[in-house]
């Protein structure tokens, strides 16, 4: 690995604590149900009174989760009735039409269950007025409904004896109005400061200066790759002479997608797109907001437990994994493609390619950049990519992928990530209470049979999900006829496409024609049981701890804020991963890469 991508690793990981530890301080202060003082205060106590809301109401696990449904079931309606309707609604310069039924279902639940899976081209398929009050609305309600389970589920760890876990209406609002809105304005002055766009214009046409030829795949009527009488994919030539400039109010749209982890992009090319991510430090503004509020609220954990010692502890089990990956990733895409041979070189001997494996890649982005952002959208719960994950190296690829895999949990999305690694958090103390006989305990609640029983369900509900969804995707000639390129690869983009869906991360490897009615249900399925078949079990986990009386720690407690539990949650994490994925990934990147260094 290069000085540089050493250098930018670490500066990355430095910045992220250094940025995380403050904003900590000021989640905390958020998530205490006393009033906030101030004309915020006041304009989140109207918005209460015109709600109906009586905040004094502490709700019961079941409550809070029930709520949570409801509104996020609301969400896809009105999502799923803007894009069927925006033809007719305003701010839609380029009369763009109603999107398509499936395709429309599919990409409500997607943004509501904080996915943002695109299979669509955002600047041919959605209005401006589609984008702002269906896409980007959700983007800031999918990431606080998040964090609100994350404060719950602290709740439940630092409460005693408690009927509720709070009030899922107040930390909605506050989540929203005092954490996501004020990040996303500021960050998004900055990003119009440095050249992303944010406007109303109607689309430009302009002359290039050289012709562009490229090639493309022949679609049939439903959006499927036509393919010859050997099974390989037919392309077609075509050439232009002309470039349409989408135009379209991005900026606001860009901050919270990072900042909410929610990934859906403004353009198709997401972050590769010059008017998304047109300098340097857009790039590395993007990066660290991604995972800027789930670092956070490792801190804000220790916090409201009264131990910030337990908040390191799982800071540095997140950090701990995140560099291990990202190296691997860096690694892989700087040694490049063995079977290149560049030009002057004997061509009966390979080498590899000078400067790395820039295939999909950005030019001004580069390698380095590519990678880095790859394993940072992919261990949040963003998707948001700079580069396509289809033409990463096998292993290179195999990163962002198993990543997602482990349940996002390094750090994670908003809150979901957190909520996730205290999860694995009560699987290793479980472990270590079995190793000695001796009822576990996590940060001084007894862990008993229903948190196991939640727990199990937790772990086990996505890989179901992926694994299940995987092997009806293959065995099927619906889930076959969307797969661009064969054999391991093309597994590969299948296993992606559903380890994304379920996970709620929304990237995906790109040879996959995933717009069409097979995998716009089969992917909205596993993107809405991901989401809520995790979270109601986190809950009912949050509401029988706050139920518990806090216990002294003794001789026989097993500490959790030092090394030996760091890594004991790890190996959790990552062995559990393995258990899970490890054979459907040698059936697919892992076979792609010894196949490559076998040709080698």
């Amino acid at each position: 690995m290069s000085t540089q991508a050493w250098s930018t690793l670490l500066l990355f990981l430095g910045v992220l604590a250094a940025v995380s530890y403050p904003l900590a301080i000021y989640l905390t202060r958020i998530a205490d149900p006393a009033p906030i003082r101030g004309i915020v205060g006041k304009l989140e106590r109207i918005i209460y009174r015109a709600a109906g809301v009586d905040t004094a109401q502490d709700m019961p696990w079941t409550r809070y989760a029930m709520a949570l449904l409801l509104f996020s079931a609301l969400g896809v309606a009105v999502v799923y009735l803007t894009q069927r309707l925006q033809v007719w609604l305003p701010l839609n310069p380029q009369a763009l039409a109603n999107v398509t039924p499936d395709s429309a279902f599919d990409t409500a639940v997607s943004f509501v269950t904080n996915t943002n899976w695109q299979g669509y081209s955002g600047e041919s398929t959605m209005s401006y007025f589609t984008q702002m009050v269906a896409l980007a609305v959700q983007n800031f309600l999918s990431a606080a409904t998040g964090i609100s389970v994350a404060f719950a589920l602290i709740r439940g760890f630092a409460r005693r004896s408690a009927q509720g876990i709070g009030n899922f209406w107040v930390d909605l609002t506050r989540s929203t109005l005092y954490i996501l809105l004020p990040l996303s304005l500021a960050l998004a002055v900055i990003f119009m400061g440095q050249g992303v766009i944010q406007n109303f214009d109607t689309y430009k046409d302009v002359n290039t200066l050289e012709s562009l030829t490229y090639s493309q795949p022949k679609l049939d009527a439903g959006g499927l790759p036509l393919k010859d009488d050997k099974g390989n994919a037919i392309t077609e030539t075509l050439t232009t002479h002309t470039q349409s400039l989408a135009m379209g109010p991005v900026a606001s749209q860009e901050a919270i997608k990072m900042l909410g982890t929610n990934g859906g992009g403004f353009f198709n090319a997401n972050s590769a797109h010059p008017f998304e991510n047109p300098t340097p430090l857009t790039n590395f503004l993007q990066m660290i907001s991604m995972l800027l509020i789930p670092a956070a609220l490792c801190f804000t954990f220790g916090r409201m437990v009264g131990d910030t010692r337990q908040g390191w502890a799982v800071f540095v089990g997140m950090t701990v994994i995140f560099a291990v990956m990202a190296t691997v990733a860096l690694w892989a895409e700087q040694q490049g493609n063995p079977l290149f041979t560049p030009l002057g070189v004997d061509q009966t001997q390979s080498a590899l390619q000078a400067g790395g494996n820039m295939e999909g890649k950005e030019t001004r982005i580069g390698v380095v950049a590519s990678a880095l952002f790859a394993t940072v959208t992919t261990a949040a719960s963003c998707g948001a990519t700079n580069a396509m994950h289809d033409s990463f190296t096998p292993l290179g690829g195999m990163v962002p992928m198993w990543l997602i895999e482990l349940g996002e949990v390094v750090f994670g999305g908003v809150g979901s990530g957190l909520y996730g690694m205290l999860v694995f958090a009560i699987m290793a103390v479980f472990v270590a209470g079995l190793m000695i006989g001796r009822t576990p305990e996590y940060i001084g609640k007894k862990i008993e049979s229903f948190e196991m029983k939640m727990t199990s369900i937790v772990i086990l509900v996505t890989p179901f999900l992926v694994l299940v969804g995987a092997a009806i995707a293959v065995m099927t000639e619906a889930g076959r006829a969307g797969v661009f390129n064969p054999a391991a690869h093309g597994f590969s983009e299948i296993l992606y496409a559903l380890s994304s869906a379920a996970n709620n991360n929304g990237s995906a490897f790109a040879g996959l024609s995933a717009n069409t009615p097979f995998y716009n249900t089969l992917l909205a399925a596993a993107m809405w049981f991901g989401r809520f078949a995790f979270i109601v079990p986190v809950l009912g986990i949050a509401g029988s701890l706050a139920k518990k009386k806090r216990i002294e720690p003794t001789a026989g407690t097993l500490p959790t804020h030092g090394p030996l539990f760091v890594a004991m949650l790890v190996g959790t994490v990552v062995l559990v991963g393995a258990l899970t994925y490890v054979p459907a990934l040698a059936l697919g990147p892992v076979v792609e890469h010894l196949q490559l260094y076998a040709i080698h």
